[in-house]
């Protein structure tokens, strides 16, 4: 979302950009008191996610979120559009709402002004499709599950042959929503999937050439689509200016890692990161840990809270074989080390922005879905654009050593 602001910027728009409170106080806690500062024509606002003040540093459960903010987000955000109206003549007058996926409260406020209203949604294509497709799998049966048994007896594998521009799609290969019990689970998706339709336009961060079919069968259903990535190579193009400074990671980045990398032969490092939501078990990790130690390259890796437990899980043995070749950084600039010639292959929970940057550099993923569409994102690199090998999610560490190599 803040590239996209970036363009449209460069492009002459002032931008209003908004937040919740919770994750505009962890943006200043990574990135320094004055990185919201903004410019004139690029300010910052904030909103708040109706649920009660935390200073955790970590993201909030993301369930709990969405719910509280499409129950309570529509007042404040109209107070805020009516604070920006009356500003006239300091900021000129508000004409298009370019909103989140999950924000569509902000289709109402955009009704009210009369103004268009645009969805970005930040997923994949060919998981967007998916989403698309929940009533057909509902109408058909296939979905919710009878009980939580159909996750283990081999149900999952039953393959999904009716879905244009879905070849090949495993039920399993959906996103993990489908491996329900709770029919009003899917009635919730399928209602935020309607309302999409009420769009004035639609933004992926994703490109025709890459996923043609999803593209094709989504532009017969929903308003005009606009594929307008891989966003990260768009910005790069940007000429430097006062807005390089912003920056949307909410942890503090390591950037000494760079330089570690600069001591590695090109292509035979393993970076490996988890995204920013994914929680392990202590055994899962245990055995990625293993698993890069046992494929003797050198990697970085990247772990910030993401144990289920015990966050001091990795052994003194694992330390001490893998301190020659291994770094572990809390958090990192992830399109910089994709970038860097020495990295050789991505470990990787497949979450779209992740999978698209590895393809903008050209590096190769070994696959862990987690959430959501990773599972999508997953089964697409692997079986159609010919870029990734999938691990088991049960995962072993000679299956790690193995992809690693």
């Amino acid at each position: 979302m803040f590239k996209i602001a970036k363009l449209l910027h460069f492009k002459g728009f002032h931008i209003t950009f908004v937040n919740t409170e919770f994750t505009h106080k962890r943006l200043i806690k990574s990135r320094g008191l004055n990185a919201l500062d903004g410019l004139p024509d690029f300010q910052f606002e904030t909103i708040p996610d109706g649920l009660p003040p935390t200073d955790v540093d970590a993201t909030k459960d993301i369930q709990s979120v969405c719910d509280s903010i499409r129950k309570t987000g529509l007042v404040p955000l109209r107070n805020l559009l009516a604070k920006l109206s009356s500003a006239s003549g300091v900021v000129p007058p508000v004409s298009c709402i370019v909103s989140d996926g999950v924000m569509n409260f902000s289709i109402k406020a955009a009704q009210e002004l009369r103004i268009p209203f645009v969805f970005f949604l930040a997923i994949s294509a060919c998981g967007f499709l998916c989403y698309a497709h929940l009533h057909s799998l509902l109408d058909k049966g296939v979905i919710p599950l009878k009980d939580e048994s159909y996750l283990r007896n081999g149900y999952l594998e039953t393959e999904v042959k009716w879905i244009p521009g879905l070849k090949n799609i495993r039920l399993r290969d959906f996103p993990s929503f489908v491996r329900t019990t709770d029919p009003l689970i899917l009635d919730f998706l399928m209602g935020e999937g309607d309302r999409t339709s009420q769009a004035s336009a639609i933004i992926l961060n994703t490109f025709d050439e890459l996923e043609s079919d999803a593209l094709n069968c989504l532009s017969s259903m929903f308003p005009p689509i606009y594929t307008i990535g891989p966003l990260n190579l768009l910005v790069n193009q940007i000429p430097q200016n006062n807005l390089v400074s912003f920056g949307s990671n909410l942890w503090k980045e390591d950037t000494e890692c760079l330089q570690w990398l600069e001591s590695k032969k090109p292509r035979t490092v393993v970076y490996v990161n988890y995204g920013s939501n994914t929680v392990m078990t202590p055994d899962q990790i245990i055995e990625f840990a293993w698993g890069l130690a046992n494929s003797r390259k050198p990697f970085l890796w990247v772990i910030r809270p993401l144990v289920d437990g015990d966050s001091k899980i990795l052994s003194s043995e694992f330390v001490n074989e893998t301190k020659d070749r291994g770094l572990i950084v809390s958090w990192c600039p992830q399109e910089q080390v994709l970038s860097h010639p020495s990295i050789g292959g991505f470990l990787t929970h497949c979450g779209w922005n992740s999978t698209i940057e590895s393809l903008s550099w050209g590096v190769p993923m070994i696959c862990w879905p987690f959430l959501y569409e990773q599972p999508t994102n997953c089964r697409f690199a692997c079986t159609e654009w010919g870029i990734g090998l999938e691990l088991a999610f049960n995962v072993k560490r000679d299956e790690v050593a193995e992809n690693g190599e």
